[in-house]
């Protein structure tokens, strides 16, 4: 399900080298961070991923350009992670900050999407498994056809939140027969 990397666009800052390397000046360095958030999400979005391991974000192509021999430090990682974060993009695993999901979209844009999905389809009022939103033949083509189960569930949770489905628990360890109800 993953896209090829080759075919994603990289940013014109991706092949110039300053851009790897943190800048001093306050203004230059909030529109670096900006930038680079804005290429973590993209390329997050194009290769259809969630997760990401600091340690070995360091020699992954998002943040190691092989072209220009230049690669972003791990202070500097932290920091874009970091802005993710207080945007509402970046979850930690846990307090060692080594391994995080990335949001590309939000739970809550997540749940506006599936929600109208389900509006759009006259599914309000029915029951649909995890696995059907997730897998299932009728959600094939959506954005979030084959998404995380995590962040499916997180985005359940919102649509619970605002009272407009309720989960149900299944038994499977992975969730994946839980149900859920739209209203």
């Amino acid at each position: 399900m993953a896209a090829s990397l080759h075919t994603f666009s990289w940013p014109w800052q991706y092949s110039f080298p300053p851009f790897f390397t943190l800048q001093p000046n306050a203004d230059t360095r909030s529109k670096q961070l900006s930038a680079w958030c804005d290429l973590v999400l993209a390329h997050f979005r194009h290769v259809r991923q969630y997760c990401l391991d600091v340690t070995e974000a360091q020699s992954s192509a998002l943040f190691n350009n092989a072209k220009i021999n230049r690669k972003l430090s791990k202070e500097g990682i932290m920091m874009v992670l970091d802005a993710l974060e207080q945007k509402g993009h970046v979850e930690w695993e846990g307090k060692r900050k080594s391994r995080c999901f990335v949001m590309w979209r939000t739970p809550e844009e997540w749940a506006a999407m599936i929600y109208q999905w389900i509006s759009s389809r006259g599914m309000n009022n029915t029951v649909c498994t995890l696995f059907e939103l997730h897998s299932g033949d009728d959600a094939e083509g959506q954005d979030f056809y084959g998404m995380d189960l995590w962040m499916l569930k997180r985005s359940l949770t919102v649509l619970t939140s605002q009272g407009k489905a309720e989960l149900m628990p299944g038994s499977q360890p992975d969730d994946s027969d839980a149900g859920i109800k739209f209203f």
